[in-house]
């Protein structure tokens, strides 16, 4: 699809940063409405992330106007929000192939543009990165800024509090700008956010943005800008205190979306020197009034038509994973009231909307901060609760410390209810779930199990529950095999494989929802398959028995090779001194890139096709 630039007349006019600084400061505001609406018909015909972008149009704009992109280096925090920032430098024809195979990346990505700073994926890392550079800049002395953009789900996260508190410390000239919009992805939770809810709405808001723009716009001297900024702030707005507390110069909040005193505003505070914090009010979905009514939905969308104002329902296929992770704790929460159900902010993402709602007081969203959310959840377990994290596989890696100190060292009953388990698809390298079976498998104490459908992922919730110990269950995104649901929940013997089908010469040791895929290589290849269930124990017997009878054994599962599921059976073969030809099949060693789930699986061989041509090949070898 290709959009008729002809009827963007002033964004034809500033395919790059450069020729956008060459047009005159009155036609801004018409530059932004043709860009938000070139985003809207972009990504209404190609999908994408969408609330985020329409909310940052202004801010954008005003950025690589000011700065001297690319040698100045501008850093978005996750990402979500930089759908216009890839439209103004160079790539607004190839937007409609965002989180396509082959297509542009769904987030900011150093190989992709020079524009591109950081690559990213995970929220509360740009004040960190940008601080380096603001370091390295100070010894090198090019004359380059440091910007970066955070939200204000973003910042709530303790690595985003770390990096500004070295930032005051050190003194390093860089300009954090808080997108403050009142929403991440779900919504916000906090103490901070609360308080900057109450304080920033109404009269008092207003009057205090308004204030603020007579004092930023006139542009005095520097020094008497800031003191009448802090003249009228300080004191009056507790976030811009907090945030001068920990060294940096707070100016605002300013209005997001008037393009005329961005420029202003950020012009002034450019040559700044030491730690700068511009707050700038937002609209999640500015622009478009479906989006701006319910950002969350619009967040990430399909395609949809711009003219309707509800969003395409999905075709059902049978309930998600995610759906069926809700559905069971709702139903345990209901025999349990020791249950607590934590998430860091993908209440949505989770399946967790209707919990959320019949159980509230058994309800923990503790924001973007991972490495809180578990070790909550083994204080939780030291008190007497039964808590389950919901967490996906790409997020948990940030929790990753905590895991093996404040859980597995101790030996709690706490469950992970892993999403996202293997390769999600559109969003690419920094959401594939490659890695959780290899660094959970290493740590002592952890059960680990990975269902094949649907009612053996409700069982084994059921079972990791009543688990004494730590445990996982991981599962991946979208939708099972169609299996029926057993409602009544039973405990699966822990440890304990079975086959699903009896053949000869080859036995493939399959690992969660990859079954399918390998009992359709199995027909073609009249080989046994067993279900292994369980990761961590090993059905030791089962390995044993079907290495006895076969000549090859295969491991199948999505997640990497090294250290996965399949390294386990190996080194138990080892281990009991039973050499045999054995073949791992699952995610090569590299981060895969953004496609659908179906193309990746065909592309790295892991579908049923490709399962049985690696298998003839390694029997032909």
């Amino acid at each position: 699809m290709t959009l008729d630039i002809a009827k963007y007349p002033t964004l034809a006019l500033a395919n790059t940063p450069d020729e956008l600084r060459s047009l005159p400061r009155e036609v801004l505001p018409t530059l932004c409405d043709e860009l938000r609406t070139y985003l809207l018909n972009s990504v209404s015909h190609s999908s994408g992330h969408f609330a985020s972008g329409l909310g940052t149009v202004e801010l954008t704009v005003a950025l690589h106007y000011v700065y001297n992109t690319p040698l100045d280096h501008l850093i978005w925090d996750v990402g979500h929000q930089a759908y216009p920032h890839k439209i103004l430098t160079g790539r607004r024809e190839q937007l409609p192939t965002i989180r396509q195979k082959d297509g542009l990346h769904p987030f900011p990505w150093r190989e992709e543009s020079e524009y591109d700073v950081l690559s990213v994926g995970h929220s509360s890392t740009s004040i960190s990165a940008a601080l380096g550079l603001a370091i390295a800049e100070a010894k090198e002395g090019n004359g380059r800024k440091v910007v970066s953009v955070i939200g204000d789900g973003a910042i709530t996260a303790g690595m985003a509090f770390e990096a500004m508190n070295h930032a005051g410390d050190v003194h390093a000239d860089m300009l954090v700008i808080l997108n403050d919009n009142e929403m991440s992805i779900s919504e916000n939770v906090g103490a901070l956010n609360n308080h900057l809810a109450q304080l920033l709405s109404g009269n008092f808001y207003t009057s205090i943005r308004e204030g603020g723009k007579k004092v930023l716009s006139g542009a005095p001297p520097i020094k008497e800008l800031v003191r009448r900024a802090e003249e009228h702030l300080k004191g009056m707005v507790v976030p811009g205190t907090l945030f001068e507390e920990l060294g940096f110069n707070y100016i605002g909040p300013v209005d997001g979306h008037d393009v005329a005193e961005l420029v202003k505003t950020i012009k002034n505070m450019r040559n700044l020197k030491g730690p700068q914090f511009l707050h700038v009010m937002t609209k999640k979905g500015k622009g478009y009034a479906p989006a701006e009514k319910d950002p969350i939905g619009y967040h990430a969308v399909p395609k949809f038509n711009p003219a309707e104002d509800t969003l395409p329902k999905a075709v059902s296929k049978g309930p998600t994973f995610s759906k069926i992770f809700g559905d069971w704790l709702c139903d345990m929460a209901a025999e349990d009231d020791k249950l607590m159900a934590i998430t860091p902010a993908m209440r949505e993402g989770s399946g967790m909307v209707r919990f959320s709602k019949e159980f509230p007081s058994q309800y923990f969203d503790v924001a973007i901060a991972e490495q809180h959310a578990v070790t909550l959840a083994s204080g939780m377990a030291i008190g007497g609760y039964n808590p389950v994290v919901a967490i996906y596989s790409t997020f948990l890696q940030r929790g990753y410390d905590q895991l093996i100190h404040d859980v597995a060292i101790m030996d709690l009953p706490v469950m992970f209810a892993i999403d996202r388990g293997g390769l999600v698809g559109a969003d690419g390298q920094t959401h594939q779930g490659a890695f959780d079976l290899s660094f959970m498998r290493c740590i002592p104490n952890m059960l680990i199990m990975a269902p094949s459908d649907e009612n053996e992922c409700r069982q084994m919730l059921y079972t990791g529950h009543k688990h004494n110990g730590p445990s996982a269950v991981r599962y991946p995104r979208g939708t099972g095999c169609g299996a029926d649901i057993q409602q009544e929940m039973t405990a699966l013997e822990i440890g304990k494989g079975q086959v699903r089908r009896e053949g000869e010469n080859v036995a493939i040791l399959s690992f969660g929802t990859m079954l399918p895929a390998a009992l359709e290589a199995a027909e073609a290849l009249n080989a046994t398959v067993a279900d292994m269930r369980f990761v961590k124990p090993l059905d030791e017997s089962l390995i044993d028995e079907l290495a006895a009878n076969h000549d090859v054994l295969v491991t199948v599962e999505e997640n990497a090779i090294a250290g996965g599921a399949g390294s386990g059976v190996i080194e138990y073969l080892m281990k009991t001194r039973q050499p045999k030809p054995l073949l791992q099949i699952g995610l090569p060693d590299f981060f895969v890139h953004q496609g659908t789930q179906e193309e990746l699986h065909a592309e790295l061989e892991i579908d049923g096709q490709g399962i049985e041509a690696q298998i003839r090949k390694y029997l032909a070898d």
